[in-house]
Parts: C-alpha cells; structure tokens; sequence
C-alpha cells in the first residue's frame, strides 16, 4: 500500500518518496521508497542499525549511506526491521532480518525488472546485509548485489563466520575513533577475505566515531566516489 502516487509529480523533479507495507516473514515491512530525479539505474536497499539500541530507517548513518545512493541515480529503499516503528514481529537476531531483505528485494526485483541491486547497511544492518548475501535463494533468487556498501561493521560482536566473501565491487568505511567496533578487527576481517579473492575498498576515516557525528560528510565523499569508480553512470 502506497500513499503517494510516484506518477503524478511536476516534471523535471523527482516523483515524491512512498511509504509503504511490504510483505515480510513476520508480516508488514514499513518501507520507505525514495525516487532520483533522472531516469533510475539501480535500487538501492539500506539495512539500518541495531533495532535493540534505537536504530530505524532514519538513523542519520542510513540516511547518508540511502541519499548518496540516491544521489548516484538509484531508487533507494529504506525500511524498518522487524518489530521497529510500524513493521510486525519482534526482533529475530539477524535470521528474521536477513530473509526480510531477500523478500524486499524479490519486490523490487518484481517492481524494477532489470535494474541491478545495490546494498548497502551500517553497524547491524551491515552484517544482516552481508548474512543476506550469503544466503541461498530465499524467494525468487539469490541477493547478488552489484555492489555492497558496509559501514562499521561489528566485527568481534557478532558472528561473521557464516558471511560468504562478496563477489561484487565491495566498499568498507570504518571510523578509527569507532567506540563500539574494534576498527583493527574490521581491517583484519578485510584483510582475510582479500585472501580468498574478494578485495573490499577499505576507507578508514581517522576522526570518525561510530555515529560518524560531524563526519557524515566524509562518509557520504566516501560512498560516492566508490560508486563513481565501481559503477560510473552510462554515456
């Protein structure tokens, strides 16, 4: 269910967001759908922090990880875990999690047949990002993101044993003043699945903390020139 309608929009300028309830294992999903102003050249799906410790799809790191996404031409998707904000079912530890991300994207999938999928998550968000693509088909197919964006990842907090090494470009963004994650365990983790062939683009923001508080910016230059790089418009 929508209440706005993306086709009716003055020309030249984006249609307006969509807020949405998009089915999921433990039922509605509130999902929060932003359009680019051109013609889009991916969807973008953004996994948001720990529900337990206050995060939803308008933590600020998202916000800035979703709106740099946008920015490089790609319909972003947001959307609350569940049992955040108005989405059902309780917290499930990251499995619940993960299969809601495959069941978003089988519905863009469904709705934006063609355009590649972009994935990017911050803190929790980012493991349930890289446990969901390393699962096998959960709808329709495999997550086979085209590229992967992971922003302080908790390595050393939660288990990463089972995360397949992304075979997509893959950026990593991590803050050295990070008071939650161990950047030295993050860069080792890097470091590791670098050894089996899937090389991350490791940003390491040498102020940052991990809110990034006063260095959204540097995450958001950070986003967009690896988009740049990995994924440049077409001509």
């Amino acid at each position: 269910m929508s209440i706005a309608d993306p086709e009716s929009h003055p020309v030249g300028s984006p249609p307006p967001p969509e807020r949405l309830r998009l089915a999921g294992g433990a039922g509605e999903i509130e999902t929060l759908v932003e359009f680019p102003a051109g013609a889009p050249r991916a969807v973008a799906l953004c996994c948001h922090p720990h529900p337990l410790y206050g995060g939803t799809l308008t933590n600020k790191v998202i916000h800035t990880v979703a709106r740099s996404l946008l920015a490089a031409g790609a319909i972003a998707v947001r959307f609350n875990f569940r049992g955040v904000g108005a989405s059902a079912g309780v917290h499930d530890d990251g499995r619940g999690e993960a299969q809601d991300v495959c069941a978003i994207a089988d519905w863009a999938r469904q709705r934006w047949p063609g355009l590649p999928l972009w994935l990017g998550g911050f803190s929790f968000g980012s493991w349930v990002a890289l446990r969901a693509q390393s699962a096998p088909a959960v709808g329709a197919q495999r997550l086979q993101p085209a590229l992967l964006v992971v922003v302080a990842p908790p390595v050393g907090r939660w288990d990463f044993s089972m995360i397949a090494p992304p075979s997509c470009p893959w950026l990593v963004v991590q803050g050295l003043r990070d008071e939650l994650v161990d950047a030295d365990e993050v860069e080792h983790w890097v470091n590791s699945l670098a050894a089996t062939g899937s090389p991350a683009q490791l940003v390491k923001l040498a102020e940052a903390d991990h809110f990034f508080h006063g260095r959204l910016h540097e995450l958001r230059d950070a986003v967009t020139g690896f988009v740049a790089a990995v994924a440049p418009p077409a001509r």
